[in-house]
């Protein structure tokens, strides 16, 4: 069975973070492990709170998974400071592990910063370079290319930069862009790939970024290639948004076995 790792702080709802990332892996018949970063206080409504680790912390549970268990992809979300974040990039070096996917976890849906402004300069300089593929949405692009996005040239003017840092891919979702279409764009250096899908009403939900680059990374562990896990990522969360759930008196959640769900 093809295996996972997620490196990601919790959410207690369940809608995101590594309780999400599990989810998603399951869903794709991939089997999950974990490293958790942080311990967050949020729900539907927001983070309250957050509670990053020490980083020598995540370093032990990261080595003590390395010498057991060999992962087929392995999926970085919310690191919370510079130190977890220079952590986690020396631990893929000494542990080699394949095909990281990187989610820049800057902040929440709800608000709320889950990446120290510090620690930003050292994902872009630190663990960027390691990474098959990042996977920003538009605010994360903004970010780390330093370029206003407002239209499609923009994003694909933010993917070059973005490349430019390290990452052998780049992989920017549209969500936030105006239009009928959510586009996402996959730039590898040498072609930029669209990933369109009709843009579905109702209030964005919870948990669609950390379900997309955990799909990405479920279809990398399963041998696809990087432009048919990005597509298959981009119909699973489109999939998930139109079966979203209501379970908080804030933001949807989405339904990470809805495909299952259909066929029975």
């Amino acid at each position: 069975m093809a295996v996972a790792l997620t490196i990601a702080g919790s959410d207690p709802s369940g809608g995101a973070g590594l309780q999400a990332d599990l989810k998603t892996f399951a869903a794709h018949g991939v089997y999950g492990t974990s490293v958790v970063t942080a311990v967050t206080a949020q729900s539907t409504q927001g983070v309250v709170d957050s509670f990053p680790l020490p980083a020598d912390v995540v370093s032990a549970q990261l080595d003590a998974l390395g010498g057991d268990i060999v992962v087929d992809a392995t999926k970085t979300g919310m690191l919370g400071t510079s130190a977890i974040v220079e952590a986690v990039a020396a631990m893929i070096v000494s542990l080699d592990l394949p095909r990281v996917v990187v989610d820049p976890v800057l902040t929440a849906t709800g608000g709320g910063n889950l990446l120290a402004p510090d620690a930003i300069s050292t994902l872009k300089h630190e663990l960027l370079r390691h990474a098959w593929v990042v996977t920003p949405n538009v605010p994360e692009a903004e970010i780390l290319s330093g370029l206003p996005i407002r239209t499609l040239d923009d994003v694909k003017e933010a993917a070059e930069r973005i490349q430019r840092l390290g990452p052998r891919a780049v992989v920017i979702k549209g969500g936030h862009l105006a239009g009928s279409q959510a586009i996402d764009l996959l730039f590898d250096g040498e072609q930029m790939i669209e990933f369109p899908a009709p843009r579905l009403p109702g209030p964005p939900a919870h948990g669609t970024g950390c379900a997309f680059s955990a799909a990405l990374a479920a279809g990398l562990a399963l041998g696809c290639s990087l432009p048919d896990a990005t597509e298959r990522a981009k119909r699973y969360v489109t999939g998930a948004l139109r079966h979203r759930l209501t379970i908080g008196q804030g933001a949807p959640l989405l339904d990470h076995f809805w495909e299952s769900r259909e066929r029975s």
